[in-house]
């Protein structure tokens, strides 16, 4: 965690790939299949924030997007059919991680209530990315339609307060041409909730805290080989940026909650 002055707090919780050492012996999928249902480079997008913070730890060792029963789990019906841990996994690990995961919460519970103490309402942004081609890197991808190049998640958003500061934030990640065409952003297309980190945000601090996520279509690179599109990082970069100078200036003409 970074931690500077201002209202904006900017996450990538599932950009880590590390799984510590005495978990491997249980660990079942390859690194390439784990990686690619990770969120590499969605930490790219990091210094937009005043307040910063990369989960480095993969979230198969512990999921925080997820509540602590369903954080650590050696059931495939949990992870999209993937077998990620033996079942003999032991449960003296599974408290470990459990324990992180715990603490993480704890830690941001604190720099939240600093953050809304000295500003009144704060913006979070959690990062995020997901595949679509799942048939293959030959295949055709998923339909445009239900897979935007970027999904934001607002299930749990105050349009009342918040609306104008959504329009806003939509209309900056479009200002900037993405490999030549204007990117298509949608508003909770592809899930009917953001996970347990922004709902739990939500639930804590009610309209203090405004919550978006941000789940960005792997365009900027090739989520079957990994290799990073770079040009298309910078530009997605420059519209999240623009999209964050918005949510600034809205979230300031919004009295303190």
């Amino acid at each position: 965690m970074v931690i500077q002055n201002g209202p904006v707090m900017v996450t990538a919780i599932h950009a880590g790939h590390t799984i510590r050492r005495s978990l491997q012996p249980w660990l079942t999928i390859s690194e390439q299949e784990r990686l690619r249902e990770e969120d590499p480079l969605t930490d790219f997008f990091l210094p937009a924030g005043d307040t910063i913070v990369r989960a480095n730890r993969s979230r198969f060792e512990f999921d925080l997007n997820r509540p602590p029963e369903k954080a650590v789990t050696v059931d495939p019906q949990d992870t999209w059919g993937l077998k990620i841990w033996d079942p003999d996994l032991p449960e003296q690990e599974i408290e470990r991680s459990l324990a992180l995961h715990a603490q993480f919460y704890r830690l941001i519970a604190e720099r939240v209530e600093a953050m809304i103490a000295e500003h009144g309402r704060i913006l979070v942004l959690d990062l995020h990315s997901y595949n679509h081609r799942r048939d293959g890197p030959e295949a055709s991808p998923a339909l445009q339609s239900e897979n935007p190049d970027i999904d934001l998640g607002a299930t749990t958003l105050n349009k009342d307060v918040y609306g104008n500061l959504l329009e806003g934030f939509k209309a900056g990640l479009q200002s900037r041409q993405v490999r030549g065409r204007t990117p298509d952003v949608q508003v909770n297309v592809r899930w009917e909730d953001g996970g347990n980190f922004p709902e739990w945000l939500h639930a804590t601090y009610g309209d203090a805290a405004c919550v978006l996520t941000l789940e960005f279509k792997k365009i900027f690179m090739d989520e079957w080989g990994c290799g990073a599109d770079i040009l298309a990082l910078q530009e997605l970069r420059d519209g999240f940026l623009a999209a964050v100078r918005e949510g600034r200036e809205s979230l300031a003409r919004v009295a303190p909650a």
